[in-house]
């Protein structure tokens, strides 16, 4: 008999009858001789709808209160899932995210998860109950209710199955694996059949909305098999796993793009030490992620300073940016929510040679300008204007042969 944890996402849980699809999927796996713990999302709208509703009163609600708000989307849909299950004659409990003992910090909307107490849930297996978990939602150790940011239903699946040292966690959503693109950009990417822990890390980082980023950060530390597959097929997906000796083979996996980016500018910051970090110091202390910087060469004592947040923090990282620089006598503060994110990733980048190259004459002949460049082993990422986003994806994704991979 093996553990498995199966999270499935809002498309899945859209309607009653789509909920009672996904029973039968539970069921299929239960039926096998397996303990299931499901975990899921609210259903699809629903959370957009709730932050809404606090819109309409302020545009930056307490962040508690925000999270108090949006973590009764899950609720709903895992109360439906039980009831679904219970009525077709298989005993199933509910549970929210603080009854499953999820334990976080307590930076609302975008909460860490510190620990978690399985006993609840291993009790109510071994009484042979399927245990339906909210997803996206844990308690800090003040009582206060937390949710993890956008996408962390898969972080709770996977700390779950990482907690419970389940045999797998199956992550299904409405599409039937990772590709080589987006195939709405490129109608030509390919399913990935299989993938490496680093480089589903990287495409999830750079923009690929498969899977939220802490949850394969989970399973890299953990070494939880991920699958991601169709709620609506019988397709094994995408093996996420760890990294094996034939995967380096690969030069480029795949092409990533994120237009989630804006760019913050201080001009004519002074080029002295410890400058720099008053910025980055007052932006951490605010819980606004910083994804690439670039610091111009110094002129007369003076340097410029860009660095990139997502766009959800743009308007308060601005904010935070022009109170420091009033402080250490820059010049101005600029702000451009008009650009994007396009990466190629692989294993193989570590082994061969002329990738950036090809990088950046493909996107030279094709006239796509690039503002700020960021690398790592095994990407490369270019930040371009926001208009030549689906072009730079194509190109690159052409580029690399990628419409010919497995």
């Amino acid at each position: 008999m093996a553990l498995v944890v199966q999270k499935f996402g809002g498309t899945s849980m859209g309607s009653i009858e789509r909920i009672k699809h996904v029973a039968r999927r539970v069921l299929q796996e239960k039926e096998k001789g397996n303990d299931v713990v499901v975990v899921v999302s609210a259903m699809a709208g629903e959370t957009d709808r709730l932050i809404n509703l606090v819109k309409e009163i302020t545009a930056e609600p307490n962040e508690r209160d925000m999270d108090f708000v949006v973590s009764t989307g899950e609720q709903v849909s895992a109360g439906l899932l039980s009831i679904v299950l219970n009525n077709m004659g298989y005993p199933a409990v509910s549970l929210t995210g603080w009854q499953a003992g999820i334990k976080t910090d307590n930076a609302f909307t975008k909460a860490r998860i510190l620990d978690i107490d399985v006993e609840r849930i291993k009790k109510h297996l071994k009484e042979g109950k399927l245990v339906v978990i909210t997803g996206f939602q844990g308690i800090t150790e003040e009582g206060d209710i937390t949710t993890l940011g956008r996408g962390g239903s898969d972080t709770s699946a996977v700390a779950l199955a990482a907690a419970l040292n389940a045999d797998r966690c199956d992550i299904y959503t409405d599409v039937d694996g990772v590709y080589t693109a987006d195939p709405r950009i490129v109608p030509q990417a390919k399913r990935i059949d299989v993938l490496s822990y680093e480089e589903m890390l990287e495409l999830a980082s750079l923009g690929a909305k498969v899977l939220q980023i802490r949850s394969v950060e989970f399973a890299m530390k953990y070494n939880v098999p991920l699958r991601v597959r169709s709620t609506f097929t019988e397709d094994e997906g995408t093996l996420i796993k760890e990294e094996d000796e034939t995967m380096e083979r690969v030069v480029v996996r795949g092409i990533a793009h994120n237009k989630n980016e804006a760019r913050i500018t201080v001009e004519r910051v002074p080029d002295k030490p410890g400058i720099a970090a008053r910025i980055f110091d007052a932006l951490a202390e605010a819980n606004i992620p910083v994804d690439m910087i670039v610091q111009n060469v110094s002129v007369d004592g003076y340097t410029d300073i860009s660095f990139t947040v997502e766009k959800n923090d743009a308007s308060k990282a601005e904010k935070i940016t022009k109170e420091v620089a009033n402080e250490i006598g820059a010049r101005n503060v600029i702000r451009d929510d008009r650009i994007a994110k396009v990466s190629v990733v692989g294993l193989g980048m570590r082994s061969h040679a002329g990738v950036a190259g090809k990088v950046f004459e493909t996107l030279a002949k094709y006239g796509i300008n690039i503002v700020m460049i960021s690398t790592s082993e095994i990407k490369i990422s270019c930040i371009v204007e926001e208009k030549f986003t689906e072009l730079a994806v194509r190109v690159l994704h052409e580029a690399f042969g990628l419409d010919k991979s497995e």
